[in-house]
C-alpha cells in the first residue's frame, strides 16, 4: 500500500508558509518560492548573529583604545597591564566605563599604566 502524507505534508508546507508570512507575492504564498526564501533567510540570520558579536568587540575596542590614548596608555598595554593586576572586566564592561563612569575608568589607566 503507497503512504499517504496528507495531515503530515499539510502541517510541513503551513508552518513553513507561516515562516514566510509578510514576504512579497509567491515568496510569502507558494511552497517552493517560500522554501527557499525562508532557507536563505535562517541562513543570513545565522550568519549575522555571528558577525554581530565580532563587530561589537570591535566597537568595544575601538572605544577602549580612544580612551586609554586619551590618559597616555596604548591599548594592548593597558589590557595588559589589567590582565597583570588581575582585573576580571571584559571589553564591553571597560568600554562602558570609559563611556559613563570616566572616573573609574581613570583609576583603571593608573592602574594599568603602574603594572605594565
Amino acid at each position: 500500500m503507497r503512504t499517504r502524507r496528507g495531515f503530515t505534508r499539510r502541517r510541513r508546507v503551513n508552518r513553513l508558509l507561516k515562516d514566510a508570512k509578510g514576504y512579497f507575492g509567491g515568496r510569502g504564498k507558494l511552497y517552493r518560492p517560500a522554501k527557499e526564501t525562508v532557507r536563505r533567510a535562517q541562513w543570513y540570520g545565522r550568519r549575522d548573529r555571528r558577525a554581530k558579536k565580532r563587530d561589537y568587540r570591535r566597537l568595544w575596542i575601538a572605544r577602549i583604545n580612544a580612551a586609554s590614548r586619551m590618559r597616555g596608555i596604548s591599548y594592548s598595554r593597558f589590557m595588559s597591564g589589567l590582565r597583570k593586576a588581575n582585573v576580571g572586566l571584559n571589553r564591553k564592561l571597560l568600554a562602558n566605563l570609559a563611556l559613563t563612569d570616566t572616573r573609574a575608568f581613570d583609576e583603571l589607566a593608573e592602574l594599568a599604566k603602574r603594572t605594565a
